[in-house]
This record gives structure tokens, sequence and C-alpha cells, in this order.
């Protein structure tokens, strides 16, 4: 990587970043898109950076959101995680990486990070943007806050707040790095007139609630949703997580938002109960989402969604085939039987299979179906869905997870050559399809173009979708029928 200096003047005052060796990649990192969320700015929405003199270096990742410090864990190996350090509650920063004529207007794609709303972070190797900026698009990866720090709720601080409202302040990060892009982007060479929203787990989450969010309105025209969304109706209310937040405080011995604020970030983390994120606050998330699509108020954009096939290898404790078809029983009555003709216990080695399959399509593949189904009745957008079912190369313990959970994202943004595994040919060439099917949806809400295996778009009625994996071909979704029957249970 060169070290030459390039230089953006943005809203708030000038920036320096690198250029690739070759000199047509520039690279911004650490930007700051907001103060830093410390001492009585903890748990409030995010204010603009102020202006700075001189020029701002941007040329390293600024911390990552304040969490445990990242242990590679299944098949999360150390690519999956965050540096392990800076990790700091300042943490407001975003990075950029364009090509060096910035007097084009290019598509714009905005990273969000998953991390369960506890982890995660926008310096993560495989979320490098200097292969999707090589393929025409400006490419932005932001922070937002996560576990206790962003998002929690209490009484008292919901009645502090102009918005009346506590608990969604990653979200509001989010939009504020999206308002950030509105009002900069143009000077590094992006369109903000074409933008992209991008997330995989719970930044597949966050995608869905921007979408469903008035506050999120006309800040972008597309969204692309990688496992994860929150069509069950089962988010918590503002009351309900202002009573958790509450119950945390008095078990805690805290009796006031200024003792909270005056904790250090350490001992704060430790008292993070359980992981929680985004609720139905009123002002972000007015309602339930999955209301908020009933009714028609959703932000209107063109969707790519889909998942993996081996989603579910990391949830749930094992069971045998008996011990399976009892629980079953005891916790869907109503649905077991029907539960076990598309996730049958046969045997004890078909039934660890069906766990792992009912697994991913209760937590991830039924939720991106419904929002699949949603978006594709109402016909005023396109919608494209995927499933991807390559299983990802591996040695050791690695060799065994297939299509994880985070497996497609490699390959979706051209960044295998961060992740050390023992790579193959087909490999090289599905990161490039898929990547070029990314990235023409990035520029167009189409993600075909005449060289490429043709992706129907998704209809309600055929339920076409793309298979990207050692094969690359459209069918019909194979396992509707049971995506229908898991979507009726989880969300009553």
């Amino acid at each position: 990587m060169a070290m030459t200096q390039e230089i953006v003047l943005t809203g708030k005052g000038k920036i320096s970043g690198i250029s690739t060796e070759d000199r047509t990649i520039e690279i911004y990192k650490g930007i700051p898109f907001a103060e830093a969320p410390i001492g009585d700015l903890r748990w409030k929405a995010p204010r603009a950076a102020k202006k700075w003199k001189g020029i701002k270096k941007c040329e390293v990742f600024g911390p990552s959101p304040m969490q445990a410090k990242p242990v590679p864990f299944s098949m999360w190996s150390e690519e999956f995680l965050i540096p392990a350090e800076p990790i700091s509650e300042d943490c407001l920063y975003l990075n950029v990486w364009t090509g060096s004529d910035k007097r084009l207007k290019r598509p714009v794609v905005v990273w969000i990070y998953g991390g369960g709303f506890v982890s995660g972070g926008s310096g993560v190797p495989i979320y490098d943007g200097e292969a999707m900026a090589r393929k025409g698009v400006v490419f932005v990866s932001i922070n937002y806050r996560v576990g206790i720090f962003g998002f929690f709720s209490h009484p008292d601080l919901t009645a502090e707040s102009s918005n009346k409202s506590s608990g969604n302040y990653g979200l509001m990060d989010q939009i504020a790095a999206l308002k950030w892009v509105q009002d900069n982007i143009a000077a590094f060479g992006g369109d903000p007139d074409n933008v992209t929203i991008a997330g995989q787990s719970a930044g597949s989450m966050s995608v869905n609630c921007l979408v469903a969010s008035p506050q999120a309105k006309g800040l972008f025209k597309r969204a692309i949703a990688h496992s994860g969304a929150s069509f069950s109706g089962k988010q918590l209310t503002l009351e309900e997580a202002e009573v958790a937040g509450q119950n945390m405080t008095i078990k805690s011995g805290i009796n006031s938002l200024d003792q909270l604020r005056q904790l250090p970030a350490d001992s704060l983390l430790k008292l993070q109960s359980s992981a929680r994120g985004p609720i139905i606050d009123g002002y972000i998330l007015p309602d339930q989402i999955i209301n908020i699509f009933e009714n028609g108020q959703e932000n209107s954009v063109d969707l790519l969604t889909g998942w993996t096939q081996e989603e579910g290898l990391i949830f749930g404790e094992i069971k045998s085939a008996a011990e399976y078809k009892m629980q079953l029983k005891s916790q869907y009555p109503d649905y077991a039987l029907s539960l076990l003709t598309y996730y049958p216990a046969t045997n004890d080695k078909i039934a660890i299979q069906s766990q792992f399959d009912l697994a991913r399509d209760m937590i991830f593949g039924a939720q991106n179906y419904t929002w699949a189904n949603r978006q594709a009745a109402k016909g005023n957008t396109k919608t494209f869905v995927y499933r991807f079912t390559r299983k990802v190369p591996g040695t050791g313990d690695y060799a065994k997870y297939g299509a994880f959970h985070t497996g497609d994202i490699p390959y979706a943004y051209d960044n295998l050559k961060f992740v050390d595994r023992p790579w193959q040919q087909i490999d090289h060439q599905l990161a490039e399809i898929m990547s070029d099917y990314w990235i023409n949806f990035i520029k167009t809400g189409n993600p075909n173009e005449q060289e490429l295996i043709h992706w129907p778009e998704y209809q309600e009625s055929t339920k076409k979708i793309m298979e990207l994996g050692p094969d690359v071909a459209s069918g019909k979704i194979p396992d509707k029928d049971a995506l229908d029957l898991v979507y009726r249970i989880i969300s009553q």
C-alpha cells in the first residue's frame, strides 16, 4: 500500500488518506462522523462531529466499539473478528474506499456489521472495501455502538430525551452515518442519490430496521440483507426494555443516570446481562416491523436478500432423535407432527441434521423469506433472493462447518484473500460471480448483466431464487412449505 497522501475536503474539515500502489484506489479510515459518545453523551443520540482545523489524518481504522476482547471461536477465525485493539467507547468513525477520479458520481454501498448487537466493528478484515471500489462503487463501512452502550433503555433516559424514547442508540448511529454520507460522499466521487445499505446477521437486522424506520427515509434506495430480519413481531417494546434496564440498575445498586454515566466503560460492560438489540421505541421504530410492512409504512427500496445453507450449525443444544421429538411436542404441541415432516427424526443422525436445519430456518431463513414475500407481493420494487450453498473449505475443525453463518461475506465482497483457507478455483470463480451480482445490484437495483447466469426476480407466486454454490443456478425455493410453517410458529 502506497503512503501517498490524498486530501479530501469534508463538511467538517480536510482529511488525508492513502492510495494503493497503482494509485487507482484511495482509502480513508477512521473519519469521525459524530462526537465521541462518552461522559454526558453516553446514551444520547449522536451529535455531529465538530469542525477541525488543518488536515486530519484518516489513515488507520478508528477504535472498534466497546465490547469483550475478540477471541476466535467456532467457525470464526480471526479474519472474521475485530482487531485486538483499539476498542473504545469513542467509536463513531467510518471508512471510505473510492476510485482516484472523484469527478465521477459512483454508486455507494454502506456496510453495517453483524455481531449479535453486542460485538463487531468496521475494522474486520473481511469487510475491506478495496475490491468493491475497484469494480466501480464507493464502499463505506461504519461503526455503531453495541451492547449496553448501544441498546440500553431506562425510564430516566426516556424522560430526558426530546423524542421520549431510549434504547436504539446503535440505530441512531447508523442513521447519523447515513446522513454523513448524504452530506459528504460527493467529495469522494460518490452519488448521494444512489446509496445501498448492506449488512449481515445483526447488520442485516439493522438494514431491516432502517428500511422500516421513518427516521431513515430518503437516505438510501436499495438494501442488501444477508441472514437476518425481524418479522416475528416479538421485539421488545419501550416499556419492556425500560423495566429490564431499571431492574439492572437496581440490582447493581446504582441510583441515577449520573452514576451510570460516570462508570468506566469496562465496569459498565460487566453489567451487560444479555444480548439485546433494537426495540420498538416509538421513534426510530414506531411499531413492530411486520406491522410497518403490513401497513405499507416502510421505505420503498429494492431488496437483495438470502441466507446460507448451514446457518444453524452454531445454535441450539443437540439432542438424540427421541429427545428431539419430545422437545418438539413440548414446545410446539400443535405443530410437532408437521415439523417432523420437514425436519425428521428417523434416527439420531437425521435428527441432528434436522435440528441444525430448524435452527437455521427459525433464526434466519423464515425471517428473510418472509421479508422477500412481503416485499414482492407489493410489486412496486424489485426483490432478489439467494441461498449460499458452497461448503467453505477449511482445515482441521474449520472443514466441518460448511456454508456457515457469515461464510458468504468474503465471496460477495470479493475478499477471499483476507481469509486463510485452502481456496480452490471454484471459490475464486464464485467470489467473482457473486461480487459481480452484488455490484450490479448496487449500481442499478438489478444483479443481472449479459455475461452472468440470469437471476430471476423473486415473485411470491413463483418463488424463484438463485443458488450460489458449486453450481450457480436459479430454481424454485426447495423448502417453501417448511419455511411457511416455521414462520407461522415464530410469529405467534
